[in-house]
């Protein structure tokens, strides 16, 4: 596939949408014509009416009457009629593709009253419905209230509750729900005319209470949710953004989350000193961010002004392009003074009147030059492009035959072999410098290609003697017959026939040989004289170092065929790293592959470019966001002692397999998590040295610094098959396993909570939970 020729191509496009809480008219093909010509991409309507709403607190407010003057047994709650044509100004339309329907504001579905939440929910009911039969895609539904005089979210279950019943209304409706990034008590929306919350009993509220910032508040509600829902994959967030932001990690949160929507207030923005509307440097960098979520969210500007040129239609509206002016562009002052402070207040009660008759459209258009503004990707998020939390099945490199476009995948990353090649050049110049000769019996040092693949490797190893200007004798061994067929056009026509090439599986090749001046015909053991390998060269890291079998497929060359004094394995080592994350995309994901039959789908360790994800092992600063990446295990390729005799070529290969049990591995790591979340599976990673200083990782904590660009190889994801949640201050507790059978290797996972537990006289941890065992030994990788 070409690549595309405009780095605009790359670039994530805004999907911006216009609300208004009091939209004077029906969203008609008319409307949504004149917010198309003003550059927006949608519009939202109300399902329902005001008069609807008037029907809906006439049957409460009768109802309250009944049950203040009953004095025996309590009347059966009300039953609220079918939708009549006044009740909704939302007909089936051809355009309702840029429509987002929207649920009543006033309903209450987490009162703590029984009649409110009961009448809350035939509205949701009725109007999803509708909804539905309508065609529309998405609905907005409002998110719980979480406050009630002492109560704090315990009316959140019962909303969910609701919410699970809604998704089996409209089959193929997303629902959105709209949240705040934060539990604050001034996002709470008390004061709107018509709402049913303020109506609950007194009986039925706990009085007083702090009113207290709860900074995941919102998004512990949200998995409450999701939660009850199993996950649903049409359940998504609409999350409003605030104009003092929370703290990286709240941020970072919902960035995980399956957002649907931003939500951005008048209120979001600031003035500049020129009166335009803007955004501050923070806020940017978030939407940024968010906008490179695999499928990015929508802009929802909301109350913003109303769409210029519905009362005047043939009035010429200009198009909010993103070309603005650089006033328009300038940012507000960081730490206004207080003269300016008040001058900005004075703005806002008075939203950009003298700015809207140049610009009808000002925070669109601010929002359209953001889109033009956005920083240009990396290399590693253009090649990555489409993978973004995909799961990728494990390789079987042993059992299976590589295709050329897997190969060729890999060989686009040149900063990988860009570190092969200068560990090779600093090899062979150690080599020389040491005086010692190479195992040919020319004096040359042998330097062999062991999954040769299509030979960039070999490519890079002639070149590395070029340049270090040292004589070799290069050889290459693949198993692949096709890549083969490759590999000798390659040696007859780019490496001018000075590579030996082996059609053979590396742990059953027998090493260098050269031709016996004078051999005996009959004596097959005697035409030829084996010797030793200098420096063995080696790309069998998985995405979790050891994952592909790189320790099975080097034993036996390193300790029969490797120079025993000075011999030089590329890469010498390498360690795996595990972290826990949250990934609720990625659960999703796995639990419809368990859906449609795959008994395995929480047993497979899976390659994936993560990113909507949330590490959740952190420093306990609210700003550092760099995560806590421990240590599993690690190989070094290098000669172990052997307590066996030495057995003919042609039995190594079942010795090796009967003694595997030396590649096993287990590691028990404890996390700190400063911050309450859930945990989906845990990320791994590996750092590996090839030679000397030289050395690649993908880290997160190293990857820049190492090996910068680097993308050959995306995280491993270990699911666990129920998520397990964990408290503020809480530790979690690894434990990992690489298990075999002589036949093939697996992995084996669990993970405890636990809490500092400091009652009474004795002190220790108290554990909260565990998962179950995850183990991949079904579809491990064959040996």
């Amino acid at each position: 596939m070409d690549s595309p020729t405009s780095p605009d191509e790359y670039m994530p496009i805004f999907y911006v949408g216009q609300h208004e809480s009091k939209r004077p008219l029906p969203v008609t093909d008319q409307v949504l014509r004149q917010a198309q010509d003003c550059n927006y991409d949608m519009l939202t309507s109300p399902i329902t009416t005001p008069f609807f709403h008037s029907r809906v607190l006439a049957l409460f407010s009768n109802h309250s009457t009944n049950l203040t003057n009953c004095s025996s047994t309590d009347p059966p709650n009300p039953t609220i009629p079918p939708l009549s044509p006044v009740d909704t100004p939302l007909p089936p339309t051809s355009a309702v593709n840029q429509i987002v329907g929207t649920v009543s504001p006033w309903i209450d579905l987490s009162s703590p009253d029984p009649l409110i939440y009961d009448i809350s929910r035939q509205v949701l009911e009725l109007e999803i419905a509708y909804a539905a039969f309508c065609g529309l895609s998405s609905v907005i539904v409002p998110g719980p209230k979480l406050r009630y005089g002492n109560a704090h979210g315990e009316g959140v279950a019962q909303y969910a509750h609701a919410i699970q019943d809604t998704l089996g209304i409209g089959n193929y409706t997303q629902i959105l729900i709209k949240l705040s990034m934060m539990d604050h008590p001034d996002y709470e929306e008390d004061d709107m005319m018509g709402s049913l919350a303020p109506f609950a009993r007194p009986e039925y509220i706990e009085q007083g209470g702090k009113q207290e910032v709860d900074l995941l508040g919102t998004w512990d509600a949200w998995h409450v949710i999701r939660t009850i829902c199993k996950y649903n994959a049409r359940l998504f967030v609409a999350l409003s953004i605030p104009r003092h932001l929370p703290p990286p990690y709240v941020q970072s949160r919902w960035h995980s989350e399956p957002l649907r929507l931003l939500s951005l207030t008048s209120q979001t923005f600031l003035p500049n000193p020129q009166g335009y509307p803007v955004l501050t440097k923070d806020h940017r960098a978030l939407i940024f961010r968010y906008m490179r979520i695999r499928n990015p969210p929508w802009i929802l500007l909301c109350d913003v002004g109303p769409v210029p040129g519905l009362n005047d239609p043939d009035a010429i509206i200009p198009r909010a392009d993103g070309f603005i002016s650089p006033d328009a562009a300038t940012d507000a002052a960081d730490s206004p003074t207080p003269a300016e402070a008040s001058l900005q207040q004075e703005a806002q009660q008075r939203p950009y009147e003298n700015k809207a008759r140049k610009d009808p459209t000002p925070h669109l258009s601010y929002i359209r030059n953001l889109q033009r503004k956005q920083p240009p990707q990396t290399i590693l998020e253009r090649f990555g492009a489409g993978y973004q939390d995909y799961l990728q099945g494990p390789l079987q490199p042993l059992s299976d035959n590589l295709e050329s476009i897997t190969y060729e995948v890999f060989e686009k990353d040149p900063v990988k072999y860009d570190l092969y090649e200068r560990a090779i050049r600093l090899a062979l110049t150690d080599w020389v410098a040491a005086g010692q000769p190479g195992s040919s019996p020319s004096g040359a040092i042998v330097v062999t290609v062991v999954g040769a693949g299509r030979g960039p490797l070999v490519t890079r190893a002639l070149c590395a003697a070029e340049d270090a200007g040292v004589h070799i004798e290069l050889w290459a061994v693949e198993k692949n017959p096709n890549a083969y067929v490759l590999l000798q056009r390659h040696n007859e026509v780019e490496w001018s026939n000075q590579v030996r090439l082996v059609q053979s599986d590396m742990r059953c090749w027998s090493g260098p040989c050269t031709p016996v001046p004078n051999a005996q015909p009959s004596n097959q053991q005697q035409q030829t004289k084996r010797y030793k390998v200098d420096i063995l060269i080696s790309e069998l890291l998985g995405s979790f170092a050891d994952n592909e079998l790189s320790p099975e497929c080097l034993d036996p060359l390193i300790h029969n065929l490797l120079n025993p004094t000075q011999g030089i394995s590329i890469p010498n080592s390498y360690t795996s790293y595990l972290t826990p994350i949250a990934a609720p995309k990625l659960h999703t994901d796995i639990l419809a592959r368990a859906a449609a039959g795959d008994a395995q789908a929480h047993n497979t360790p899976y390659v994936v470019m993560l990113h909507a994800m949330d590490f959740l092992s952190l420093p306990s600063s609210t700003t550092n966001l760099n995560p806590i990446i421990l240590p599993a295990w690690s190989f070094h390729n290098r000669r172990r002692p052997s307590t066996t005799p030495s057995l003919p070529d042609n039995e190594k290969g079942d010795e090796s397999q009967s003694n595997n049990k030396h590649n096993t591995r287990a590691a028990h790591i404890s996390f700190p998590l400063p911050h309450r979340g859930t945990m989906h599976g845990l990320a791994g990673y590996f750092q590996a040295s090839l030679y000397g200083p030289v050395t690649l990782s993908t880290h997160p904590g190293t990857m820049e610094a190492q090996s910068a660009g680097m993308m050959s190889w995306f995280p491993i994801f270990f699911p666990l098959k129920e998520p397990l949640y964990c408290p503020t201050s809480s530790t979690l507790t690894v434990h990992m396993y690489r298990c075999t059978d002589g036949r093939k290797v697996w992995y084996e996972w669990m993970v405890e909570s636990f809490l500092d537990d400091n009652r009474g006289a004795r002190s220790g941890k108290m554990r909260l939970g565990c998962s179950g065992v995850g183990s991949s030994r079904e579809g491990g990788c064959l040996m």
